[in-house]
């Protein structure tokens, strides 16, 4: 019988932060999005004295002033770091490993039982994450990947469980789907929910009991999936390799309105940069590459907005091709005397590298030398930091395009200048 367990961790970005910064343990915490803008993670201290998430941080400063609420502006590099730790410790522990998310992955645990119980397995996974990474972890066990997303809701929802459920019991299953809202299955919703509920299915139960040929014609065969996959019929498999990206954007909306042209044409450049590390990660390079800009829809003065697109002379993913494209685009989209609040740059068309049709006398692809400089590009930038050799238009010492980030931690794990340091 095939198996799954699905290990999450807990209030990711939060946890993160308590991690390197133990004084921030036990303290309502909340991380904020882009620009300091909205709460994307809360510590269950946080949750406890009411901050909901996506809550504006200007509509909460009393209760974070009242109850000492610590502060957090997003730290993607630590972040992505520390899920590269998680996967790498899960890969440790099991043959077959699917990253759903940055911080949740499906394992194949088919086999597992015959040498050691799964829910003593889960254990063993969630306290070497612990041990390895510092994450806490919740993880759930079942024969399909929905039932699997079930057990890990338990185990976040009852404490009792130690963060570990074991759901391939069909009397445990049924149990469980007894009083799990239709809302919290997986792949399902508050909006399907509405729909279902007047309906008379309310209930994970419920619907797992539905006929499937019913939910296929009344909503959709994804929905037909879930209700059989409810019912431990497995409708879904582990992909190790994710699908190939169809397209990579690159976008950001400003700390500061950007009225000058060469601002933009900075804060453009570093966008094509970061698209163009993206690509060479996916192994793929690209044939289209598109730019926008646009003011703030909810500000008061003149509105614009507007992209453009190009199809490059070769299908690349080398630094300089890309910024090229992406600063001749944004020269043309200018327009003197409006307050810009975002821009972005999108690669599409993307092909296998060196494995385009051309003609003789046109060049195919990006040649072995410029393959070569952008791998030694990105070496040195992996080891150095990001943002260690940059182009010359980076380098602005006043940068009003970059977002704000007034409550950054240090990054712990990739700059040797913030490493932390024993007293």
């Amino acid at each position: 019988m095939t198996v799954y367990a699905l290990c999450d961790a807990n209030s990711f970005y939060a946890s993160v932060e308590q991690i390197f910064q133990p004084a921030y343990r036990g303290r309502p915490l909340i991380v904020l999005s882009n620009n300091d803008g909205c709460t994307v993670a809360r510590s269950k201290e946080a949750k406890r004295i009411g901050i909901k998430m996506g809550a504006p941080l200007f509509m909460i400063r009393d209760l974070v002033r009242r109850h000492n609420v610590v502060v957090c502006s997003s730290n993607y590099a630590l972040y992505g770091d520390m899920s590269d730790r998680f996967m790498q410790t899960l890969e440790e522990l099991s043959p077959k490993v699917m990253p759903y998310s940055i911080d949740e992955a499906f394992l194949d645990l088919t086999g597992v039982r015959s040498a050691m119980s799964l829910l003593d397995f889960g254990h063993q996974v969630k306290d070497r994450v612990a041990q390895w990474t510092g994450l806490p972890i919740c993880v759930g066990v079942s024969t399909t990947l929905t039932l699997a997303k079930l057990a890990n809701h338990g185990a976040k929802q009852y404490p009792k469980t130690g963060g570990v459920v074991d759901l391939t019991s069909l009397e445990r299953q049924q149990k469980l789907l007894a009083i799990t809202p239709v809302e919290e299955i997986w792949g399902i919703g508050s909006r399907l929910a509405k729909r279902l509920k007047p309906l008379g299915i309310a209930t994970g139960l419920d619907l797992s009991r539905a006929d499937p040929a019913w939910i296929r014609s009344h909503f959709s065969v994804v929905v037909e999936r879930t209700a059989w996959e409810l019912r431990g019929v497995a409708c879904q498999e582990i992909d190790e390799v994710p699908p190939t990206k169809q397209q990579i954007v690159c976008s950001r909306s400003f700390g500061q309105p950007v009225t000058d042209l060469d601002n933009m044409l900075a804060a453009v450049t570093s966008f094509a940069t970061r698209a163009a590390e993206k690509i060479r990660g996916e192994e793929r390079v690209a044939g289209q590459i598109s730019a926008f800009l646009s003011t703030n829809r909810f500000a008061e003065g003149p509105r614009y907005s507007n992209s453009a697109s190009q199809t490059l002379p070769y299908p690349s993913s080398d630094t300089r091709v890309l910024v090229l494209a992406a600063t001749k685009l944004i020269t043309q989209l200018w327009r003197d005397g409006f307050r810009f609040n975002k821009a972005g740059v999108m690669l599409m068309d993307f092909r296998e590298p060196m494995k385009s049709q051309g003609d003789m006398f046109d060049r195919t692809g990006d040649s072995e030398q410029d393959q070569a400089l952008m791998t030694t590009l990105d070496n040195i930038n992996r080891i150095g930091g990001s943002g260690t050799v940059k182009f010359a238009r980076q380098t602005q010492r006043v940068q009003p395009w970059a977002m704000r980030r007034e409550h950054l931690s240090p990054a712990f794990t990739t700059r040797w200048s913030d490493l932390p340091r024993a007293r």
